[in-house]
């Protein structure tokens, strides 16, 4: 595991930044002002630090469309990489009229007619038309996201060793299962071996559970302890290099109901077939809803399929969100981790989680865990 930060690849930094200033020209943007943390790091290609938690907005990270300068809030250079020149850094403040000065001092700032910001909060409300005296200010999460949908190649490297992670991860826990070991037991080997494997950020709080045979998405209460015939759950997530790598197994403890339990996974086998099918590209999003009814089973309250990424990346399909699944298409180049999960009372639950990437001739399962089979 390294011990110091050091920035995002160059290829890595390249890449992302050149669909960034592309998708800032499409939107018309002649700045971009960032405060989410993953649209931060998309453009600098630098660690954060402290994001655990909520912040207030602030201007992280500015980006320049005419120079394709990149600056941004550090207050020291570790982890800054050598494209981005020290003085195009600027500290912490608590005067407000201090982010002003500092922004009204980068260049092109103040002929600059569409400002965008992802996010924004009441006070640089105020702030930021005194900052860009000659600019409209409009929603620039919209660049950002639609930048991010798409994977370079180099992110798709970078995902394929954050899942490699989470996948030898999940198989050093599921090798410990048996009767009488606990939840907390499989987790912390899981959890163990992510570390081990250089990531000591997980992506997920649910690690292993047993799933319940009285009700469907919830887990078994108790002390935890692990039983025969349980259905457990492994759901393994990290965040290696700032890219989020997963993937989720259900295995039956010895002892289990085998012609309840066949019946279960082979109802999985049939619902991830139409989801599979559904992971081609130009295919609506809400074609990975409407598998779980051609298959006829109920709809997970977790979202069926989201993107793969820095974070929060597009698209994300869920029960509760229909409308926007439906005015989705996947495109080749997006990364999905897509769910399917099936329940049958007196038996348990099947999850299974895969990660899936859109190619130009249909779709690439990226991760390669082996799923149960009687």
């Amino acid at each position: 595991m390294a011990t110091e930060v050091r920035p995002d690849d160059r290829a890595l930094r390249v890449g992302r930044r050149e669909r960034a200033l592309a998708h800032m020209a499409a939107h018309d943007l002649d700045v971009l002002v960032l405060g989410r943390e993953a649209n931060v790091r998309y453009v600098t290609g630098t660690p954060g630090l402290w994001t655990a938690g909520t912040r207030p907005f602030a201007p992280a990270a500015v980006v320049v469309r005419a120079t394709g300068a990149i600056h941004a809030l550090m207050t020291w250079d570790e982890g800054v990489p050598d494209d981005i020149p020290r003085e195009h850094l600027y500290g912490l403040t608590w005067n407000p009229m201090n982010w002003v000065t500092a922004l009204r001092g980068i260049e092109g700032t103040a002929t600059a007619r569409r400002v965008g910001t992802d996010t924004i909060s009441p006070l640089f409300l105020q702030l930021l038309p005194m900052a860009f005296p000659k600019a409209e200010l409009v929603d620039g999460e919209v660049a950002m996201r639609a930048a991010r949908r798409v994977k370079t190649d180099e992110e798709v490297g970078a995902l394929r060793r954050a899942v490699a992670v989470a996948e030898d991860s999940l198989a050093k826990a599921v090798a410990e299962l048996r009767p009488g070991v606990t939840e907390r037991h499989l987790s912390g080997v899981l959890l163990e071996a992510a570390a081990a494997g250089g990531v000591s950020t997980p992506a997920t709080q649910e690690v292993a559970w047993v799933t319940s045979r009285e009700h469907p998405w919830r887990k078994v209460g108790g002390d935890g302890r692990i039983g025969p015939g349980d259905l457990v759950a492994f759901t393994a997530g990290v965040v290696a290099g700032g890219y989020i790598g997963e993937v989720a197994r259900t295995w039956p403890v010895e002892g289990s109901d085998r012609d309840g339990t066949r019946a279960l996974y082979r109802r999985w086998d049939e619902l991830w077939a139409l989801l599979w099918a559904a992971c081609r590209p130009g295919a609506p999003a809400g074609d990975l809803l409407a598998a779980y009814e051609t298959a006829g089973e109920p709809l997970p309250p977790m979202p069926v399929a989201r993107g793969l990424g820095l974070g929060f990346d597009p698209p994300v399909v869920t029960a509760g969100l229909p409308l926007t699944a439906a005015g989705e298409r996947l495109e080749a180049g997006m990364a999905l981790a897509v769910t399917g999960y099936v329940w049958q009372e007196g038996v348990g639950a099947v999850l299974g989680r895969e990660a899936v990437l859109i190619t130009p001739d249909g779709a690439e399962l990226l991760t390669s865990s082996p799923v149960w089979r009687p």
